[in-house]
């Protein structure tokens, strides 16, 4: 049975003025799988990223989403289509508990004189993130210390969590891993693996290509605003390092420069 596309994109194209950020791209990230998206520093790849989320707009191309042509507007569009967004500085609010910062912006108000005067409904927002709780690999603290107390682990655990409670079809990642330890990384990535079984589909963005031979199914390789190459990971079973040299070599051009060479 062949895989059901989640989202599609077709012919992408992104200027900054005389600079194209991406050039042409087909993009495509099928349901239930982990996918990475690597490339060098200016491949394209945050460009893309926030195409998807509606921070920008492309120039021209077509996306669709689960078979639909969509016109992804701005970032509520994208919100309603289930799609959420981490990026790499989390936008947590430092002074506020586990629970506040999964329902920030959308908080639950009481019913009755409560929903008329707006008193928002605490008791509600800490249950239902606790469910969200229930099963993650990582320890938090006490439910209503702050977030600034917490480690940086357990930071992206927040984010991650928040993002899979809203994103019902899609997580998009930036940098999910940057800054952490090898311990915290490991606890991270294991929790992206869970939250799988929870969206459609996940799209990371990762300088790091062992962690994402780690977690994911398959990669895409942009390289200066295009689509270099994907490799398909569960053909390398048992040949990580073989893979890891594939990845390198796309997202590096070496195979390219080296045909050029033949005469």
């Amino acid at each position: 049975m062949p895989k059901k596309i989640l989202l599609e994109m077709r012919n992408i194209n992104k200027r900054f003025g005389a600079v194209v950020a991406i050039d042409n791209v087909d993009f495509e990230i099928y349901e239930g799988e982990i996918l990475g998206l690597l490339g060098d520093n200016g491949a394209g790849k945050s460009t893309l990223i926030k195409i998807i989320s509606g921070a920008l707009k492309e120039d021209s191309g077509e996306i669709f989403f689960k078979g639909e042509k969509l016109n992804i507007r701005n970032p509520r569009d994208a919100i309603d289509l289930g799609i959420e967004t981490i990026y790499q500085d989390l936008s947590l609010y430092d002074n506020l508990e586990f629970s506040m910062n999964i329902f920030a912006g959308r908080e639950y108000v009481k019913q009755g004189l409560g929903r008329i005067f707006g008193y928002v409904d605490v008791s509600r927002m800490r249950m239902e993130s606790g469910k969200v709780l229930e099963g993650m690999s990582i320890n938090m603290p006490r439910e209503r210390e702050v977030v600034e107390k917490f480690s940086g682990g357990q930071r992206q655990a927040i984010a991650i969590a928040r993002a899979a409670f809203w994103g019902k079809k899609m997580l998009l990642m930036d940098e999910p891993t940057a800054a952490l330890g090898v311990r915290e990384s490991g606890n991270v990535l294991a929790l992206i693996k869970e939250f799988i079984k929870r969206v459609k589909g996940i799209v990371i963005i990762t300088h790091n290509i062992d962690h994402i031979i780690n977690v994911a199914d398959r990669a895409i390789i942009l390289r200066r605003g295009k689509r270099a190459g994907s490799v398909e990971f569960k053909k390398y079973k048992g040949k990580s390092e073989e893979l890891h040299n594939e990845i390198v070599k796309i997202i590096t051009g070496f195979e390219s420069i080296s045909n050029n060479q033949v005469t």
